[in-house]
């Protein structure tokens, strides 16, 4: 076996360790890193409380050192492991695995920022990964094709949905403009119609007179039945695009690092590289 043939080797069983979630090695790096993933965001909180980092600060600092440089040594892993490293760095996991990286660091210059750690909490998306048994993948990759699908409907619905706020707030600042309910202007009073329509209520500003409680009264009900337009959508594409589904595994490519390949998959559907065994 020549010396290219070994490297390719290592490499091509690095990359299915590391992205692959079909294989027990896979499997167990995946588990790993998110209970340390977990851990290095429960010391990061725990480090927040003033009375904990006064006791054990040494040993979170110590043991969140050695997490990033264990986070430092996968991220430059997953750089080697591929064909093309730029697919990954410039990926959406490649830069949240750098920004989860990168804050400790910059902890040495710039007080605080070590916090920023928390953003780790996104590479638990990872779990779908993991979790893998088709179902959760296929599910999570529908629902995200749904959303693009709806995303011309969604928009047209938000666009009027913000139209009918500066409407209702226009006629709250009529109604209630000479009371001290708080519709001192008509910014504020559209602010107040999103509030109310949207469910939320502050309750900071309220309506004063009969007929601006009776017109709050029909935005609340409003409300209610707007929420559900968007979830509407989205279903209905989730239900169409359920009719010509496919099962789909976790094998990456080691080209273009695309993951959603149907099941018993030779070649990468994308780019047509010939996918690890």
């Amino acid at each position: 076996m020549t010396k290219s043939t070994q490297k390719s080797n290592w490499k091509s069983r690095l990359h299915e360790v590391i992205y692959e979630a079909d294989t027990p090695a896979g499997r167990l790096f995946d588990v790993v890193l998110l209970i340390v993933i977990i851990i290095s965001i429960i010391f990061v909180m725990l480090e927040s409380v003033e009375w904990i980092d006064k006791e054990y600060h040494d040993f979170l600092n110590t043991t969140e050192w050695i997490i990033t440089i264990l986070f430092t040594l996968e991220y430059l892993a997953r750089i080697v492991s591929v064909k093309n490293p730029k697919k990954y760095i410039f990926s959406f996991y490649g830069i949240i695995d750098l920004l989860s990286t990168i804050p400790k660091y910059l902890s040495l210059f710039l007080v605080g920022s070590h916090h920023l750690v928390a953003l780790r909490a996104l590479r638990l998306l990872r779990i779908f990964r993991i979790l893998k048994l088709t179902r959760y993948i296929g599910e999570s990759t529908n629902f995200v094709r749904s959303l693009k699908a709806s995303k011309a409907k969604i928009s047209v619905f938000l666009f009027a949905v913000v139209i009918l706020c500066v409407i209702l707030g226009t006629v709250m600042y009529l109604v209630e403009g000479n009371s001290d309910s708080g519709f001192t202007s008509i910014p504020r009073s559209v602010y107040w119609a999103i509030v109310t329509l949207t469910t939320v209520g502050y309750g900071d500003i309220a309506p004063a007179t009969p007929l601006g409680q009776l017109i709050a009264s029909l935005i609340m009900i409003m409300g209610y039945g707007i929420i559900a337009v968007p979830t509407g959508i989205v279903t209905s594409e989730m239900t169409k695009i359920r009719k010509h589904e496919v099962q789909i595994n976790t094998q990456s490519c080691p080209n273009c690092l695309e993951d959603k390949h149907k099941d018993n998959a030779i070649f990468c559907h994308k780019c047509g590289n010939k996918l690890n065994p």
